[in-house]
């Protein structure tokens, strides 16, 4: 009899834990019927780009038009909102990051420098890491966001330096690219990394050539290599990746991004990614990009695609491939050689992480499976590659709906531009490069002339080519205002103006990331835009960011996911 009495209080108990979950992760509904009148309405529409006033009606756009056409639709159960001429326009698709990256802020050390963080030199990046190894002394020590050519020293840290704060706790730091890592003693061992250990196939375990024979690493690990320390530090339990999703989730709603990009994320994240947004963890829409280099065989052998990873409002449109690494890192692939040259080799022009050839068979494997593909490439010549293999691909198995989407597409030449044309080729540009690290490429790796064509956004216009623009946060912060602003500017961090031929309009500049940002995703039927029948994700901005004389000082007040308000400043 207690047993029985027993079993039905746990059932009874577990049953009321549910309901409350399913209380607590009830997504938030959007009224029956809101208008949204007296103010500037942006709608993204090339055919009726600005208006007075917009009718949601269940979550999707019912009619645009002037405020006496819309409010003649108003009954006593319409929700009113009056924007006291405010701008209402479509939410911020984030056109390439790696959500929730940012969120790892939680669980390791900013060691970003100005204008992203504070640390100046080798001894402030150690005292900070050090400070959160005494607060916690659990796993592994992890940090993110270090910048040698912004450190005093000139120079990355190295395993040596990381072994004064523990030569028994594995640490690991990754640069600001996200291309290269650090490791110290304890986390070389525990990743099996030793003299004898081989360079992995597109990447580099750097050596201490002052070391008896040469061959000692020294703790810098580039690309693949750097993978494997990073996917390491980020092999974590369901509670952390929900506390990560979370914070990275609110920073996002924060800046107005509606759909967030998760781009190349590992397969443990990606799994969990769908649940996630199933138990509404967070409310934004996610386009997600397994790694190629995971799943390789099994994509192009037929027996897994991405879609087997989606989920919720968590989408996966392409799979990703990178095919170089980065400028800033001195790993993206160039066709001449880098300006300043790379530990004194003045033919150093970076490397491939994919070969050439691998690069042909990965884009044929995935013409002959349907999977729609994004390619990194950041060197000229990384670009170059892509190009022959699409074009190669084209000749062999024609899918004119391939659309292929390159990210970054930091140094494309004008010539790669129209090949890109042809080929139906979408770029997607890292523009804000030329805010952060504009003064750095025209001095120390690209040089001015090569440099001044950074993100060459005009020329992709000009060559009749939809391009995006993002932060690739972490990386960079996620500020979709100040991407557009980068795109319009052009201006670094020491105010010079760097390229001013590749400037873009302030509409330009949005469409960049809202519309063509979501035709990328193949999501252009659905958000991006403000127009009959598409959901209603949108954000309201304190001002109208065509007419702001700075747009990053603009504020976002409010968001709506499918007409809910998932954000208020208020």
């Amino acid at each position: 009899m207690s047993f029985r009495v027993g079993a039905l209080v746990a059932i009874a108990f577990f049953a009321g834990i549910f309901v409350l979950f399913q209380i607590a992760t009830r997504p938030p509904e959007a009224p029956a019927h809101h208008i949204f009148f007296n103010g500037v309405v942006l709608t993204m529409s090339e055919r009726e780009p600005q208006v007075e006033a917009v009718s949601i009606r269940d979550g999707r756009i019912e009619r645009l038009g002037s405020a006496e056409q819309i409010l003649a639709l108003a009954t006593d159960q319409t929700e009113m909102t009056d924007l006291r001429g405010r701008t209402l326009m479509p939410g911020f698709v984030d056109a390439h990051g790696h959500f929730p990256g940012s969120g790892w802020t939680l669980f390791s050390t900013d060691l970003n420098s100005p204008p992203i963080g504070t640390v100046d030199n080798m001894s402030e990046l150690l005292g900070k890491l050090g400070e959160a190894h005494v607060a916690d002394a659990d796993g592994w020590l992890s940090g993110f966001g270090y910048d040698d050519t912004l450190l005093e020293e000139g120079r990355h840290p190295t395993r040596d330096d990381l072994d004064q704060i523990s030569a028994v706790r594995p640490i690991v730091i990754t640069h600001i690219s996200g291309h290269l890592a650090v490791a110290n003693t304890a986390a070389l061992d525990a990743l099996d990394i030793t003299e004898q250990t081989p360079d992995p196939e597109g990447g580099v375990i750097q050596r201490d050539a002052d070391s008896p024979d040469g061959l000692r690493p020294n703790g810098i690990l580039e690309e693949t290599a750097a993978r494997l320390a990073m996917n390491k530090v980020l092999d974590m339990g369901l509670m952390e990746g929900m506390q990560m999703t979370t914070h990275a989730s609110r920073e996002y709603l924060s800046v107005g991004v509606t759909t967030a990009s998760a781009g190349g994320m590992s397969l443990g994240l990606a799994k969990l990614l769908g649940p996630l947004s199933r138990f509404n963890v967070f409310p934004q829409r996610v386009a997600l990009f397994p790694l190629m280099e995971e799943m390789e065989q099994e994509l192009l052998s037929g027996t897994w695609r991405p879609e087997q990873v989606a989920g919720g409002r968590v989408v996966t449109p392409r799979i990703k491939i990178i095919a170089d690494g980065s400028i800033q890192g001195y790993t993206g692939y160039l066709s001449e050689p880098y300006y300043t040259p790379f530990k004194g080799d003045a033919s150093y022009r970076g490397y491939p992480s994919v070969s050439r050839q691998k690069l042909f068979e990965q884009v044929e494997g995935l013409h002959k499976q349907k999977i729609h593909y994004a390619i990194h490439v950041n060197g000229d010549a990384s670009v170059e590659d892509a190009i022959d293999a699409v074009a190669a691909a084209q000749q062999n198995i024609p899918w004119p709906e391939a659309r292929p989407l390159f990210i970054h597409a930091q140094m494309t030449r004008e010539d790669q531009i129209q090949r890109m044309a042809q080929l139906d080729i979408t770029p997607s540009f890292f523009s804000s490069h030329t805010f952060y690290w504009g003064d750095r490429h025209a001095s120390i790796f690209m040089g001015p002339e090569r440099a001044a064509n950074m993100s060459p956004a005009r020329w992709a216009l000009d060559a009749g080519l939809r391009y995006s623009s993002h932060a690739d946060t972490p990386v960079t912060p996620m500020r979709p205002l100040q991407v557009v602003w980068s795109q319009v500017k052009r201006e670094t961090t020491s105010g010079k103006v760097l390229g001013p031929h590749q400037q873009v309009t302030p509409i330009e500049a949005l469409r960049a990331v809202t519309i063509d940002a979501a035709w990328q995703v193949f999501m252009d039927d659905e958000i991006g835009s403000l127009e009959p029948g598409k959901l209603a994700d949108m954000i309201i901005l304190s001002a109208n960011p065509l007419e702001a004389e700075d747009v990053r000082e603009l504020v976002v007040e409010r968001v709506f996911i499918a007409g809910a308000e998932v954000y208020s400043r208020r």
